[in-house]
């Protein structure tokens, strides 16, 4: 399974960038996407999890302000980003959980500027 994300960039305090993360290669029942961001010097943390069956999770830093979502016709996910804050910087990672295998994509950087 390659992951292929995209989306991220350069963007003011305030503003949003909408994520997406697409799926490839030999797929079956995909159980758990995933959003996860690192800083540099930092460990790996959570973002969202969505399931599927559409049950969602969001890191408390984020709630009301990400929105995670799915489509499994195209086997992606994307991740609405708005009132972006400067430390929502970091690479952001798509991850899934496949037959009991976690399948990580490459980063895509957000940059927020204060």
């Amino acid at each position: 399974v390659q992951l292929q994300a995209s989306g991220g960039g350069l963007v003011q305090a305030g503003g949003f960038l909408r994520l997406s993360c697409a799926a490839s290669g030999i797929i079956s029942r995909i159980n758990v996407w995933g959003w996860y961001r690192q800083e540099p010097g930092k460990q790996r943390e959570l973002v969202a999890t969505i399931t599927s069956g559409g049950s969602t999770n969001y890191a408390d830093s984020v709630k009301d302000r990400f929105t995670i979502s799915r489509d499994s016709a195209k086997n992606a996910v994307y991740l609405q980003m708005n009132s972006l804050k400067p430390e929502d910087t970091a690479v952001y990672y798509c991850k899934v959980v496949m037959m009991l295998r976690d399948y990580w994509g490459q980063g895509t950087e957000v940059t927020v500027s204060s």
